[in-house]
């Protein structure tokens, strides 16, 4: 049965839309290990993100052998507190998003256009068309031109796949405890 568990999550890894491969690409580490300013910052930027909505996607996206299972995993993730989660994933990807991004787009994701895209990306249906996405007003298109801005999203776009693996590993985690 266990296996079959891992195997299930372990298929999800596949078929994520944030993942290309089966393994992350290496993305942009910090020279030094993480200090606890970077976890913390990186501990914000997974609050603002909702980084809990992003673990119940992963698990609503996996293959299991069984409608009971995936209700065993569902359940075992809505116990554990959205804080707990930022906690729990703020030193794995603390390796790959610095300090400076991690502030920066927590401001981004704190601001009016950054709730609207996350609302699109955790709350809405499905769509084919890049219509969808929110449109920024033309005092949000000014801030989203901004040099730290522009730098900060293109490292975290980098690093997503790392991050979506790391999120991944949690959610076996938290399956797996009984």
């Amino acid at each position: 049965m266990k296996s079959i568990t891992v195997l299930a999550l372990a298929g999800l890894m596949a078929v994520s839309p944030w993942s290309h491969a089966a393994t992350p690409a290496p993305a942009a580490a910090p020279a030094a290990a993480p200090d606890a300013v970077q976890i913390k910052a990186v501990q914000d930027l997974l609050a603002a993100m909702q980084a809990e909505k992003m673990l119940r996607m992963k698990a609503g996206m996996s293959s299991y052998a069984s409608p009971k299972q995936r209700q065993e995993v569902m359940d075992k993730l809505e116990k554990v507190a959205p804080e707990e989660v930022y906690r729990r994933l703020a030193a794995p990807v603390a390796r790959f998003v610095t300090t400076a991004t991690a502030t920066e787009m927590t401001r981004f994701y704190g601001s009016s256009y950054g709730k609207r895209v996350l609302h699109q990306t955790y709350n809405s249906g499905p769509s084919f068309y890049a219509d969808a996405a929110p449109k920024p007003s033309a005092a949000e298109k000014t801030e989203l031109k901004r040099p730290a801005y522009v730098a900060a999203d293109k490292a975290l776009k980098a690093a997503d796949a790392a991050i979506q693996h790391e999120a991944f590993v949690l959610l076996q985690e938290i399956s797996r405890k009984k």
